[in-house]
């Protein structure tokens, strides 16, 4: 919602707004969210490792411990690089957004949403990097000589950083699907065409 950013772009912005044909943020907030969740999975597997033990071996998977817990640790490494890529490219396609004027259902006008989506992001970024940093001292510090590698107070935590992705992730829908940001078809009919035609 910057004019003077949407001015500078021109002619160069497509059809659904941006200088790109497909948004790049949504991409990269389901691979942060895979990332995190797949990270925060594995540890727990892994902590609980000594009652899953007898179903892996009923299920003939051969996994140990270290594995569940390493897959944890490159998926939570991974998931903090990208989200600042994520979180980056958030705010350059918002500030090339033009929403409808609407109200979402949670009754926000879009640039409440936007400013909410924004400063969760943030927020997310800022919590990712701490569990980053937090697993890091767990694994080659704190914990690294014994059995369980995690905390059971990280792990908590991971489950609530679930749900403010939920609530963030739900404003962010708001954005696309009520506020129609960067979507193809609501742009075309607010330039009166035709999406159908396309």
């Amino acid at each position: 919602m910057n004019p003077e950013l949407l001015s500078h772009w021109g002619d160069f912005l497509g059809l659904n707004g941006l200088p790109y044909p497909v948004p790049i943020h949504p991409a990269l907030v389901h691979l942060t969210l895979g990332l995190f969740i797949a990270a925060i999975s594995f540890d727990i597997v892994a902590a609980l490792f000594p009652v899953e033990k007898r179903v892996f071996k009923w299920l003939a998977i051969p996994v140990t411990r270290s594995g569940l817990f390493d897959v944890g640790w490159y998926n939570l490494l991974a998931a903090a690089v990208v989200t600042f890529f994520t979180v980056a490219a958030g705010f350059f396609e918002i500030s090339l957004a033009l929403p409808l004027d609407v109200e979402s259902a949670w009754g926000l006008r879009a640039l409440e949403t936007m400013i909410l989506h924004g400063m969760g992001g943030v927020a997310l970024l800022t919590l990712i990097v701490a569990m980053t940093v937090w697993r890091g001292f767990q694994r080659f510090r704190w914990r690294k000589d014994m059995a369980r590698q995690v905390q059971w107070s990280y792990l908590a935590t991971g489950l609530i950083i679930f749900v403010l992705m939920f609530l963030q992730g739900t404003l962010g829908a708001h954005l696309g699907g009520e506020f129609g940001i960067h979507v193809t078809a609501v742009q075309l009919l607010r330039l009166g065409g035709n999406p159908n035609q396309l």
